[in-house]
C-alpha cells in the first residue's frame, strides 16, 4: 500500500530514558496503526548497512556509533498519507527547531540524539521496513 505506510525507529536515547511507551502512545493517538514492531540492539555492521546512504558524511561515524549504543524499537506504521503525516508528528530533525508538541521537541536532546527516525519517502519506508521485517512479519 504505497503512500499508506511509514517506518520509524525509537532511538537509543529515547529508549534508555524510558520514553518508548509515551512515544508509541503519541503515534497511536495521531491515528497511526502499528503493523509490525520489535525491539532490537543493532550491531555496528547492521547500523552501518542501514545508514549506508550517509557514508562519507561528517556525521556518519557518530550516527552508527550512537545507533548501536543501546536498544531501539523499530516499527512499521500505517495511516493514509503516512510519510507526510508522520514527518509532521515527529518534527524537525533538530529538536531545538521542532514545533511544540512534536516527538522530537518533547523527547529529543540534540540533532544527533533526536529521539526518533521517520522515513522520508515511500521508497525509503519500504526499504527500511524490509531491512527490519520480513514480508511474513508484515502480514
Amino acid at each position: 500500500m504505497v503512500g499508506n505506510i511509514t517506518f520509524t525507529i525509537i532511538k537509543p536515547s529515547a529508549f534508555a530514558d524510558g520514553h518508548t511507551g509515551e512515544v508509541l502512545a503519541i503515534i497511536e493517538k495521531a491515528g497511526f496503526r502499528i503493523k509490525s514492531i520489535k525491539k532490537v540492539w543493532l550491531t555496528k555492521n547492521q547500523a552501518s548497512r542501514f545508514y549506508d546512504v550517509h557514508i562519507g558524511k561528517p556525521f556518519y561515524d557518530d550516527l552508527v556509533r550512537f545507533m548501536c549504543s543501546g536498544p531501539i524499537v523499530a516499527a512499521v506504521l500505517e495511516k493514509e498519507n503516512a510519510i507526510e503525516e508522520f514527518r509532521t508528528l515527529i518534527g524537525a530533525t533538530d529538536p531545538a527547531k521542532a514545533a511544540p508538541g512534536t516527538i522530537r521537541k518533547l523527547f529529543g536532546k540534540t540533532m544527533g540524539e533526536n529521539a526518533i527516525h521517520g522515513s522520508d519517502s515511500d521508497e525509503n519506508a519500504i526499504k527500511e521496513s524490509c531491512f527490519f521485517f520480513s514480508l511474513m512479519e508484515q502480514g
